[in-house]
């Protein structure tokens, strides 16, 4: 069977990384080696940018969402795809990460793929968060879980769920759209 072309470089955290993927794709990958990531690494990144577009996909936990931090800082308008925590567990214990998820997570989240808008005026207010009990709330942590699992953009806290809000310019109403979709499951429930 062909296995299906990615044009842009895939960013991943390592080689067992680049294997998985490899294993369901034919893609390249820049590998960053961990959460310190060398000068000529993230020269290549800005390059792959350049000419062929990057897709950062790195692991769902704390190092992974470093890794992620870093390379927006240096290439803002990479794009960003993410695999929910559920999706990226081992089948014997350790860490979560790119290199337990199957072909459909995979491909899932390379179709809900986003790419920061930095020039607009999209904001997210505290209150409407907590309004949305995605703050300050005793269900908030599952509310947005559930959201983020529904908009694609990985597993956040409040500051986090703000700042990727605002920067796939995701705006208020979709999320009040969201969440009461969210809420009318629960009830049919």
């Amino acid at each position: 069977m062909k296995k299906r072309r990615i044009k842009e470089i895939i960013v991943v955290e390592g080689v067992n990384d680049t294997k998985n993927l490899k294993h369901f794709l034919d893609v390249d990958t820049i590998e960053t080696n961990g959460s310190a990531i060398s000068k000529e690494t993230i020269a290549l990144i800005k390059k792959a940018q350049q000419y062929r577009g990057v897709i950062v996909l790195t692991d769902p936990d704390f190092p992974g969402e470093s890794i992620r931090k870093i390379i927006m800082h240096h290439v803002p308008d990479a794009m960003h795809a993410f695999i929910p925590q559920s999706d990226a567990l081992p089948q014997n214990k350790g860490s979560v990460g790119v290199e337990h998820a199957g072909e459909d997570a995979i491909m899932h989240a390379l179709h809900h793929k986003y790419q920061p808008e930095w020039v607009k005026d999209n904001k997210i207010s505290l209150s409407f968060l907590r309004k949305m009990h995605l703050m300050d709330h005793p269900h908030a942590q599952k509310n947005r879980d559930r959201l983020s699992e529904s908009l694609h953009i990985g597993h956040v806290n409040a500051k986090q769920l703000k700042k990727r809000l605002e920067m796939f310019d995701i705006s208020e109403e979709q999320v009040e759209e969201i969440m009461t979709q969210i809420k009318q499951g629960e009830k049919d429930e």
